[in-house]
C-alpha cells in the first residue's frame, strides 16, 4: 500500500522572515537559486505521489502564479484558506474535504527537503501500514538541527511519542494522517498540535526517526546563514 495524496502547507505569514515575506511568501524563498517550495515538490514527486493540495493565503496569487508557471509534472490542486488563515490544523482539514483519499503525508515547506530523505519517507510509509496506524511524525534528534536554538518537541521511544523533560526530538515538518482523525473538527483556525495532543492523551501518536542533518528556515538570521552555508 501507498499513499497517493500530498498536502503542503503554504498558508504561513512567515513573520519571522519580515521583511523578506512581506513581499515574497516564505515558500518562495530561495536557497542555492531554487524555492523551497520547488525542493518539497521534487521529492513529493521522487516519492510517487500522484497528487499535491496545497493551501494559500499569505501573497496566494504568487504561489499560484509560481505553480502555474513551473508546470510540475504532478496534479497540483490550490485550496485557498478564504477570508481568515486557518492554522496548520484548519488548513489540512481543509485540504482533505477536497479529496476522497484516507491517508495524507503532510509537508511543512520551510524544512529543506532533498532527496536524502527519500529512503527515511518510504521506510515510515511502511512501518505506518505494515503497523496499521493512523498517524506518524517523522523526528530527528535535536542535535542535528542546524538551527541549535530550537527545543525538541517531543520524547521519542519505541516509535511512541510523549512530552516529559526529556523532550530532545524535534518535529521535522513531515507527517502522515488518516482523515479519521478529524472527525471531531470543523473547518476553523486551529493547529495540528490539537490532534497531536489528543493522541498524546491515549498514548497513540507515533514517531519516525529522521538520521538527516535538519535544516529549517526558523527566522532572518537562519536563512541568511544557510545562504552562506
Amino acid at each position: 500500500m501507498k499513499i497517493n495524496t500530498a498536502l503542503i502547507l503554504c498558508a504561513g505569514l512567515g513573520q519571522r522572515l519580515n521583511p523578506l515575506t512581506l513581499t515574497t511568501p516564505k515558500p518562495l524563498l530561495k536557497l542555492d537559486n531554487i524555492t523551497i517550495l520547488e525542493k518539497c515538490i521534487n521529492l513529493i514527486i521522487k516519492i510517487g505521489i500522484k497528487k499535491i493540495y496545497l493551501n494559500t493565503y499569505h501573497l496566494r496569487n504568487k504561489i499560484s502564479e509560481f505553480i502555474k508557471i513551473k508546470k510540475f509534472p504532478i496534479d497540483i490542486q490550490i485550496i485557498d484558506d478564504g477570508k481568515e488563515i486557518l492554522d496548520t490544523g484548519g488548513g489540512v482539514l481543509n485540504m482533505i474535504k477536497n479529496s476522497k483519499d484516507n491517508e495524507f503525508i503532510i509537508f511543512n515547506p520551510d524544512t529543506l527537503w532533498h532527496e536524502c530523505y527519500f529512503d527515511e519517507i518510504i521506510d515510515m510509509q511502511n512501518f505506518y501500514y505494515s503497523k496499521k496506524l493512523d498517524n506518524i511524525l517523522l523526528l530527528a534528534n535535536k542535535k542535528l538541527s542546524f538551527d541549535k536554538n530550537l527545543k525538541g518537541d517531543f520524547n521519542l521511544k519505541s516509535n511512541m511519542l510523549k512530552k516529559n523533560d526529556n523532550t530532545n526530538f524535534i518535529f521535522i515538518g513531515c507527517q502522515i494522517l488518516n482523515r479519521n482523525l478529524f472527525e471531531k473538527h470543523e473547518v476553523y483556525s486551529f493547529p495540528i498540535s490539537e490532534i497531536w495532543n489528543e493522541l498524546l492523551k491515549k498514548n497513540k501518536l507515533n514517531g519516525f526517526e529522521s538520521s538527516n542533518k535538519f535544516y529549517h528556515l526558523t527566522n532572518l538570521e537562519i536563512f541568511k546563514k544557510l545562504q552562506d552555508f
